[in-house]
């Protein structure tokens, strides 16, 4: 149990107990789980190998368009936002030219954060679904799961204009009756292969290292940006990456052409 200083809310600190979450979850779960290269195979496109992009950059062409089949991709996502230093993470990834996916959270956040739920979705980013209150739902009833699912769907929906797409389980935590509603609500589920557990250490120097010695190909890449010490770790993290090679991309951009399948969990596995 990770300890929190007094009067700090208390549920971001049990949301990760990332990988045994997901390994004590999934492993009595029928759902559907796909990686990426196999959702892009199913697709009819490649084997999944990589190989490093032409400009070596790490940069989306101008026309939006990347081929994960051939570059090393990596997705960049944050949980539980928006939050006070949201607007300070927009500036850096402009600055640096790459989008990212936003799992937000109804209550407190999307409500509080109107305008930066807005910008989040005009400048490029994918906005998707990380439940209302962060309720665990596989200790809820399908009623309680549609609830905290729908209701965020419906405030973003408001501000911005369209329902997300996709969904992330608070502690990563699914089962059949969770992947029985997202499809209804036609939401996929997303896990992550690399986590800084940035809840438990303001270092931002340590959260950088954390997620660089786990990079890897096809890497769906979990940070929160509620965290003090998370966005300035966000620069070097960005930069070291494109010198090694990657190419940040949103999590429907690392499985295209195929399409995120309503229900279906998305979870990568170490490719290097």
């Amino acid at each position: 149990m990770f300890r929190t200083k007094p009067g700090r809310r208390q549920w971001p600190a049990l949301a990760l107990l990332a990988t045994a979450s997901l390994v004590l979850t999934l492993g009595g779960c029928a759902a559907d789980t796909v990686t990426p290269a196999e959702a892009r195979e199913q697709a009819g496109q490649g084997d999944g190998a990589h190989t490093e992009g032409k400009d070596g950059k790490g940069e989306i062409p101008a026309s939006g368009a990347v081929d994960c089949a051939k570059v090393k991709c990596i997705a960049l996502t944050f949980d539980a936002g928006p939050g006070k230093d949201t607007p300070r993470l927009l500036d850096i990834l402009k600055e640096k030219q790459v989008h990212a996916t936003f799992f937000l959270l109804g209550k407190k956040h999307v409500v509080r954060y109107p305008e930066v739920v807005r910008r989040i979705a005009d400048e490029g980013h994918e906005v998707a679904n990380h439940t209302w209150t962060h309720r665990i739902l596989t200790d809820t009833d399908a009623a309680e799961v549609r609830d905290e699912l729908s209701r965020t769907q419906d405030a973003i929906a408001e501000i911005t204009g369209h329902k997300p797409t996709l969904m992330r389980p608070p502690q990563g935590r699914t089962d059949d009756t969770v992947s029985g509603v997202s499809r209804d609500l036609g939401l996929a589920q997303v896990l992550w292969s690399i986590t800084a557990k940035d809840y438990s250490t303001e270092d931002s120097a340590l959260i950088r290292q954390r997620v660089l010695d786990q990079a890897h190909g096809d890497g769906i890449i979990l940070l929160h940006d509620i965290y003090k010490g998370t966005v300035p770790a966000v620069p070097g993290i960005i930069d070291e990456l494109k010198r090694r090679g990657y190419t940040f991309v949103t999590v429907p951009q690392l499985i295209a052409p195929a399409k995120p399948e309503p229900g279906t969990v998305y979870r990568p596995e170490r490719l290097e």
